[in-house]
């Protein structure tokens, strides 16, 4: 294997493995920002060795043991540990050997639950929450979280540094809370989950157009906190969402890694089990006796797709009402895009392009790919094609990951050649 190749793989196993380090480390030294630290060491004493040794049959296990190493080292060396001993004494021996095995060969969920609800904390920011959040639990990077949001790299970068420190200044407990300090965190700890399994969903950089293993990490973590909190709906919803969209999966990418559409998957394949699973969390949503929220009404949607055996028998008129709820519970120049794609397949193209036309003056959605990606899909079902061929380019331009630029690409050169 090439420097380069052992560079990618080593990325690529990080990218799986680095939120369960800082969340094992962080239940130890009780400050994310030394974690996240002592997990990158990890990192970067695997790129020195692994190209030389090869891939550890065990990769994640080799970096939680180098880690763990780390962080045993630090303490040792450290000047004042004395003080620090005697500090975290009095509620818990943090620093034993004995204890770093217990706590990073344990039950790795519930850290990762721990520290969902501690990055968190209500004294950051919506924003620094997030942010921060999707760069340890998520992997994603300083750039891939601020094009997210449409934000400066670097604005991304000093929320988490601030974040990270606000947390240690005011000693955030490494816990999942109760009462109405759990309430307080809810919304914005069930945000962070759903961008996480976006995230999984539908990538936005790099080679591979999904990541399976972080939606199956976010929806796991979602049926943990439909337990924790079992009577809020929006809790279900998310679950439900997740469940539904997870049972695409097999059928989402070519064996070559290539999307395909919704419209072009075989329903064949999708996970029945998953779809069940999904509709009964929806029922238990919808049970609970309070208007649907933003998540409800999604997993709503997902289920008008789940339910349609094929393509054309899709309910898209109730899904532009679904989309039409789901503009009031989560005001969105995204939602509208989607609202204007159900208009379309429910009443005709040209509907849903004066719509599209329309968002076009969103500053929002200037840097956003699907919306040209849309529009050149109307252009094209009205037989615009040259017009589709600039537009598929348009959103080629846009778009981060590989493989759905290559498909935009492609698109473009059918409608040249067909045109």
């Amino acid at each position: 294997m090439t420097d380069s190749a052992a560079r990618r793989t080593i990325e690529a196993i990080w990218r799986i493995e680095s939120s369960k380090i800082v969340a094992g480390l962080t239940r130890m030294v009780r400050d994310i920002g030394l974690a996240e630290d002592l997990a990158q060491d990890s990192l970067v004493i695997a790129l020195e060795r692994w190209p030389e040794t090869g891939i550890p049959e065990n990769p994640g296990a080799w970096l939680m043991t180098a880690a763990k190493r780390r962080a045993i080292d630090f303490i040792r060396r450290n000047k004042v540990r004395d003080r620090k001993y005697e500090e975290v004494g009095r509620n818990v021996d943090l620093f034993s050997e004995e204890d770093f095995d217990n706590a990073l060969d344990g039950e790795i969920g519930d850290d990762l639950l721990r520290l969902i609800f501690m990055t968190c904390h209500p004294v950051l920011s919506r924003e620094a929450r997030i942010a921060l959040t999707l760069r340890l639990l998520g992997g994603l990077t300083t750039g891939e979280i601020a094009r997210a949001f449409f934000v400066p790299e670097p604005t991304i970068a000093q929320r988490i540094l601030r974040a990270k420190r606000t947390l240690k200044d005011i000693r955030a407990e490494f816990e999942v809370p109760a009462g109405s300090e759990l309430q307080e965190r809810l919304e914005t700890v069930l945000e962070v989950i759903y961008l996480l399994f976006n995230e999984g969903y539908a990538a936005t950089s790099g080679t591979s157009w999904i990541r399976p293993l972080l939606c199956q990490e976010a929806l796991r973590l979602g049926r943990i906190l439909a337990e924790i909190a079992s009577g809020e709906p929006e809790v279900h919803g998310l679950v439900a969402l997740m469940e539904i969209q997870s049972s695409r999966f097999k059928t989402r990418v070519t064996p070559t890694g290539q999307p395909i559409l919704l419209m072009d998957q075989n329903r064949a394949l999708w996970d029945q089990l998953l779809i069940r699973r999904g509709i009964a969390a929806l029922e238990r949503a919808q049970s609970i006796g309070r208007p649907l929220g933003k998540y409800a009404l999604q997993a709503a949607i997902a289920a008008c797709h789940a339910q349609a055996r094929t393509a054309s028998e899709t309910n898209w008129v109730r899904i532009a009402a679904l989309y039409e709820a789901l503009s009031r519970a989560m005001p969105s120049p995204v939602v509208e895009l989607n609202r204007a794609v159900a208009i379309a397949m429910a009443f005709g193209p040209e509907f849903g392009l004066q719509l599209v036309e329309h968002l076009e003056a969103e500053p929002a959605l200037k840097e956003y790919h699907l919306l040209p990606s849309v529009k050149g899909d109307l252009l094209e079902k009205l037989g615009r094609r040259a017009e589709a061929y600039e537009a598929y380019r348009r959103a080629a331009s846009l778009v981060r990951n590989e493989q759905e630029k290559e498909l935009l690409l492609s698109r473009a050169a059918e409608c040249k050649t067909n045109g």
